[in-house]
């Protein structure tokens, strides 16, 4: 079931950023809260349908389906305050890793009811949240994104080399200007302008596939490794949360030791992604590219030796680590 989804979600990244080009966020939203709604019904029925069909791995495919509507469409949501864009696009990725915690608190409701809180009324009860989220996308999201400093200030620049005179064009520009200067909450959009582009030229990465076809550039070494190092950190990601127990069993030699380091997991994995939000926020929106992506290879790599070590206390510094870069992973290549 876990390979099926983590494949499914990941897959449908790619539908995802089509409907968003082509329709907006609301419109993702929508198709998000209708695939989660039928997740919840088939894995409610599942246990009704028989031999013949297995509902529990459909039903989990389109919870898994119908999560990146809703998560990928709400990145956007870090153009409304561009100087805490870190910080937002965090709290977005650690809602995403405590959304965790609805499952650990069902389980714990499941066996403290002595398994009398069977799974479909906890998926019919579980409906609140298709329903939530399509009520939030018809009376409280915009139907297009959020633009960018970035989009903007080129949007200057388009007005800028149409014409340097025209009483049209700098009504235009003017008006830019002043959007500019609302999202930034700056006295002097001018200087914010100039500040964006001077942070765009010094970040050395901005800016550097503009004008190109799509061809080149994905046939760009731009594209070509942070594609790879994105699959390869996404299946370490996941494989390490489908496999936990069984490592450990196998690693510390003891099944009880494994249970215990599991539960920890099950703990650490959504508290972490809430406890690392201002620290992602500080990280992202203070330092530069080079050193976020430094900061990410230093971290992996330390989980990567902590995994290898066959003891207790390496185990759950592994956890802790890991809990950790998983949503800082996730908002600095968003």
């Amino acid at each position: 079931m876990f390979t099926v989804a983590a494949v499914g979600t990941n897959v449908c990244a790619l539908p995802v950023g089509t409907v968003l080009d082509r329709y907006g966020p609301r419109i993702s939203g929508i198709i998000s809260s209708i695939l989660l709604a039928a997740g919840c019904l088939l894995l409610a029925f599942a246990k009704d349908m028989g031999a013949s069909f297995d509902g529990y791995i459909a039903g989990y495919l389109l919870l898994a389906l119908g999560g990146p509507f809703v998560f990928i469409s709400s990145f956007q949501l870090s153009n409304t305050f561009p100087r805490y864009s870190g910080l937002i696009l965090a709290l977005l990725t650690g809602a995403f890793d405590t959304s965790s915690a609805v499952f650990l608190v069902y389980r714990l409701i499941y066996e403290a009811s002595d398994r009398s809180f069977v799974p479909k009324k906890f998926f019919l009860i579980y409906l609140i949240a298709p329903a939530s989220i399509l009520v939030v996308q018809l009376a409280i999201m915009p139907s297009q994104s959020y633009k960018t400093v970035g989009e903007l200030v080129k949007q200057v620049e388009d007005v800028e080399d149409e014409s340097q005179d025209g009483a049209p064009h700098n009504e235009r520009r003017q008006s830019i200007i002043s959007e500019v200067t609302n999202l930034l909450g700056s006295k002097d959009g001018e200087e914010q302008i100039k500040k964006q582009k001077d942070k765009q030229i010094r970040s050395g990465v901005y800016g550097a596939m503009h004008g190109e076809s799509v061809q080149r550039q994905i046939l760009s070494a731009w594209w070509i490794l942070i594609t790879l190092f994105t699959i390869l950190q996404m299946l370490r990601i996941n494989y390490f949360v489908a496999t936990i127990r069984s490592q450990y069993t196998y690693m510390l030699k003891s099944r009880e030791l494994a249970i215990q380091v599991n539960s920890f997991f099950d703990i650490a994995l959504p508290l972490g992604g809430v406890l690392s939000i201002p620290f992602i926020g500080i990280v992202l929106d203070n330092t530069s590219t080079v050193f976020v992506l430094s900061l990410l290879v230093t971290i992996a790599t330390s989980i990567g030796i902590l995994g290898l070590l066959p003891y207790t206390w390496a185990a759950y510094a592994n956890i802790c680590l890991f809990v950790v870069y998983r949503p800082f992973y996730y908002t600095a290549v968003s």
